[in-house]
């Protein structure tokens, strides 16, 4: 595993190809751009297509995202292309011993004691330490259950910190998290920081739910010999009650709008007007009069006419 360049750097966007992209979507993938163009950063896109996988989903995103005016450097990059580097990582952690298996389903760990101050469903270290005779027992009771067990990073720091373009100095917690699935997938956690690295991603732009899982991430990079990224967090889009925007809340994707009339050009003027930028009909248009220093800290309400 190589590490990757510091300069000039990549900026990236990395879809799941489960359904069209709402306007959250949208949004966060052009702000994603703009900056990695801003700063004179690479662009990658990569399709994170180890779960949910929809049928013409792939291409529908690609041509979405060139609608709105992005373009991106190199080949795209299909993560479940990328096995071969993600079993290169679990085995340098598995020689520094910090991998474990874990025998425990996930209603096992919900229900289990958490330690105090813990966030909700943390791993209770059930597997950490377990003797060479509990370990048969939980590799017995998985050929039972038909699965494999779950891979675990063995932790030895319980947070990290991390900084973010708009949030700031962040501080979160470190768990025992999952490197590879019972079903032999591997985890989100370890194939995003694994991935990033191998393109020179040092810019990482993406929706704020996804902040307090930066800091274990970050934590994991650097067990892994890989520098870490900085991060822009952007506020998520919601629907008039406040929820997360998901397809079920009508009209919210470009497809959708389209329909409607609309055009990519006024999609984008919307989701400039989310950002304080008037009169923007291309990501271009956003690339020159959008300040980031301007991005609103709370929630982008989506209210859109059916």
């Amino acid at each position: 595993m190589s590490t990757a360049p510091t300069t000039p750097g990549a900026g990236r966007y990395a879809p799941s190809p489960s359904g069209d992209l709402h306007l959250g979507n949208l949004r966060t993938a052009i702000l994603a751009w703009v900056l990695a163009r801003r700063t004179g950063r690479a662009f990658h896109l990569r399709v994170e297509d180890l779960d949910r996988v929809k049928e013409g989903s792939e291409q529908r995103q690609l041509e979405d995202l060139a609608a709105v005016g992005l373009d991106w450097d190199g080949e795209v990059v299909r993560q479940s292309g990328r096995g071969p580097a993600h079993q290169q990582a679990i085995t340098k952690l598995e020689a520094q011993d910090r991998v474990f298996e874990c025998y425990c389903t996930r209603r096992e760990i919900l229900e289990a004691p958490s330690a105090p101050h813990a966030p909700p469903g943390a791993y209770p270290g059930t597997c950490r330490d377990l003797s060479a005779a509990k370990r048969e027992q939980g590799r017995a009771r998985m050929r039972e259950l038909r699965r494999e067990p779950a891979l675990r990073l063995r932790s030895d720091v319980t947070s990290w910190q991390v900084q973010d373009l708009w949030a700031g100095e962040v501080t979160g917690a470190v768990d025992d998290l999952v490197l590879q699935r019972g079903d032999g997938v591997v985890a989100y956690n370890l194939a995003v920081v694994v991935d990033d690295a191998a393109a020179g991603v040092d810019q990482v732009v993406r929706a704020d739910d996804l902040l307090s899982s930066a800091p274990r991430q970050a934590h994991l990079a650097q067990l892994l010999g890989l520098p870490e990224p900085g991060y822009a967090h952007v506020p998520l889009a919601v629907n008039a009650h406040g929820t997360r925007l998901a397809k079920r809340d009508g009209a919210v994707t470009l497809r959708d709008r389209r329909d409607r009339g609309e055009t990519a050009e006024e999609v984008v003027e919307r989701i400039g007007r989310s950002l304080g930028v008037v009169g923007a009909r291309s990501a271009r248009d956003l690339l020159d009069r959008w300040d980031p220093a301007t991005l609103p800290r709370h929630p982008w309400t989506v209210d859109l006419p059916d």
